[in-house]
């Protein structure tokens, strides 16, 4: 005999019958007509060979093997609404959650408004922003962790579709610009007292990088006196005259950045190259697809 197995159809129509103690009722809260119902719980019972309802009262009633299905038919039906719900509302940005990661000093970029601006887009989406350094970022886009992020280059990490956005100047920031001249050149970095920030991280931090090669080129070594872990606890430091740090224009342009501090661009300019990052060839969700746009939008319109 061929077997057909259940259907969510016949789960319903079952459902209904238990609840509602008769065919009628049944087909009258499912919107079918009573033989609909009828037939749908029968072939159920002949598909098992099993009686699921005592048909010879005026209210139906279940069997030990009705009882045995009903909560099994509820958990099943609940799982499928669910399901259906859910994948709805992530479809039609009604609901779902949208993953991203950013940059640790993404606030100077104008990205500290992303969240509030996003939810008030979409407010019924919930949002997981992960403030990291880029490295980090990097890292869970490829693991799957996050499924989108923007970061500072380069970031060392394979498996990435990255989408240059900007490019944000480096200079140097001291308290005594006499101890750089006009430009900062690779082989002054040597004996300056620096004071780096992202100390986790060390030289894997992207701008720390580009400035370590800058003056590997030049044959020096870069040996910070001070390292923390935060760019405003660096810049505070800088500002009581302990020593020199490298940031972007961006972080000069900050409300809090301490007056009274001179900016000396390098003498072969370094730049931040700030990007957007998915998996490669990964495929967004529409809530992090949506997010991640605006948060390319809102970079791009930060830097006109």
């Amino acid at each position: 005999m061929t077997s057909h197995p259940m259907t969510l159809a016949q789960l319903r129509a079952f459902q209904a019958a238990a609840r509602c103690g008769s065919f009628t009722a049944a087909a009258a809260e499912l919107q079918l007509t009573q033989a609909s119902v009828s037939e749908l719980v029968r072939r159920l019972e002949e598909e098992y060979g099993l009686v699921l309802f005592s048909r010879g009262s005026r209210r139906l009633s279940l069997t030990s093997a009705g009882e045995l299905l009903k909560p099994i038919a509820e958990g099943a039906i609940a799982a499928f609404d669910h399901a259906d719900q859910a994948l709805r509302a992530f479809g039609g940005l009604t609901g779902g959650v949208a993953t991203f990661g950013v940059m640790r000093n993404a606030e100077y970029y104008l990205l500290s408004d992303l969240a509030q601006t996003f939810h008030a887009r979409f407010p019924e989406v919930q949002i997981r922003l992960i403030g990291q350094n880029s490295v980090d970022v990097a890292a869970a886009v490829a693991s799957g962790e996050l499924e989108a992020g923007i970061v500072v280059l380069p970031v060392g990490v394979t498996g990435l579709d990255v989408r240059p956005l900007l490019r944000d100047e480096v200079v140097m920031v001291t308290r005594e610009p006499e101890r750089w001249g006009s430009a900062v050149r690779g082989e002054d970095l040597a004996t300056a007292p620096l004071i780096l920030y992202d100390a986790h991280y060390g030289w894997d931090e992207p701008t720390r990088r580009q400035v370590m090669q800058r003056a590997q080129s030049a044959g020096v070594t870069l040996k910070p006196i001070i390292e923390t872990e935060h760019v405003s606890s660096a810049l505070r430091l800088v500002e009581r005259g302990m020593g020199d740090t490298f940031v972007s224009r961006a972080v000069t342009k900050g409300p809090d950045f301490p007056a009274g501090l001179h900016l000396i661009p390098f003498e072969e300019p370094v730049f931040d190259t700030i990007a957007s990052i998915t998996r490669d060839a990964g495929i967004l969700s529409p809530a992090s697809r949506q997010l991640l746009q605006l948060a390319e939008e809102m970079l791009l319109a930060g830097s006109s």
